[in-house]
């Protein structure tokens, strides 16, 4: 019995305080209970969208056969990695080394009458201003002159914005590889060149580096005292104001165009293909025509009659005659018996 009653006692301990209940006392708030608890609001996920891939646009031919995009591939960095060589990063310091100062505006076909033609300028600023433009050729890699001069002009342009004494002066690069329509329409052919510019481009004047003094004090000092008034400027028939200008302006065009088509393809394809097309060239200018191939074609056939011919008339040498074809030799002739020899000749 003991045990049974500390079992009930036990049993008392774990149940709910909400069914013992003193009853309702005069005033008290009349409490309901519910018999399922308000259940919290179930998860309900968001509808999931669909998104369309991005649509990768076509690569053009250059970008397809892109050296540096074949070298950055995957299988490429494999192969150089097994090399211990990590060409990404590699690829990556080459196109971060800097030619130029950035400062410096770049000229090009596209922007070079924004920048220098329609110039907005007044009366007199037009007037007093003077472009100073190098053209360089320093993107071939090629160390040289043109790098020397790249720097020269550099340090003058440094050195004229902390000084600040040459607000007329305006400083400008061409790259010769990639300029065309520029370049050809100025005649010039090798690089590099410095260029006084005045008159939007109307008066120009052409210095070799070896006509100047390559030091940027003097760059500067040539500037300043405008030593380049000395020099007369380029006067031609081709060059700007000339008869024959427009002239050289359609064939800039003209091969601006041609270079925009190339410059599509590869260098390493247009090697191949110059190669390819230079080497049928060749074997169609050493190719003999019609008249020597008809005389190549008659000698040959001369040469094969007189040859026949020599052959008939010595016709086949007789070879002596042998025992075997006479049926018998000069020993058996001569051979007699003893009777014969005893027999007295008549």
């Amino acid at each position: 019995m003991k045990l049974a009653t500390l079992g009930l006692l036990a049993c008392a301990l774990f149940v709910n305080a909400q069914y013992i209940s003193e009853g309702w006392k005069p005033g008290q708030k009349v409490h309901t209970i519910t018999d399922a608890a308000s259940a919290d609001p179930t998860y309900t996920p968001k509808p999931v969208v669909e998104t369309q891939p991005k649509q990768s646009k076509p690569l053009r031919l250059s970008q397809l056969f892109d050296i540096n995009r074949l070298l950055t591939s995957d299988p490429a960095v494999a192969v150089f990695s097994k090399f211990g060589i990590n060409i990404t990063e590699k690829i990556q310091l080459a196109f971060t080394n800097k030619l130029w100062d950035e400062r410096i505006p770049l000229i090009t076909d596209h922007n070079y009458k924004d920048i220098i033609v329609n110039e907005q300028l007044t009366e007199q600023e037009e007037k007093d201003r003077v472009w100073m433009i190098v053209i360089s050729s320093t993107s071939s890699k090629q160390e040289g002159v043109s790098k020397f001069l790249d720097e020269v002009f550099d340090n003058a342009y440094n050195e004229t914005q902390v000084a600040e004494d040459l607000p007329n002066v305006r400083w400008g690069r061409i790259d010769y590889l990639n300029v065309t329509h520029i370049t050809t329409k100025w005649n010039v052919w090798q690089a590099p060149y410095l260029v006084i510019l005045k008159d939007r481009g109307q008066t120009l004047r052409f210095y070799r580096p070896q006509h100047l003094r390559l030091r940027s004090d003097s760059l500067r000092e040539f500037l300043a005292q405008e030593g380049w008034t000395a020099t007369a400027p380029w006067n031609s028939i081709w060059g700007p104001g000339g008869e024959r200008e427009w002239l050289m302006d359609h064939f800039a065009t003209v091969l601006t165009k041609i270079y925009n088509w190339t410059v599509v393809v590869p260098r390493w394809i247009l090697l191949l293909l110059s190669g390819t097309v230079g080497s049928i060239l060749i074997n169609l200018m050493h190719k003999p025509g019609k008249q020597t191939a008809q005389a190549i074609e008659a000698q040959k056939r001369s040469q094969a009659q007189e040859k026949q011919s020599v052959e008939k008339e010595s016709g086949p040498v007789s070879a002596p005659a042998t025992d075997s074809e006479d049926g018998t030799s000069a020993h058996a002739l001569k051979r007699t018996t003893a009777k014969q020899r005893m027999r007295p000749e008549a």
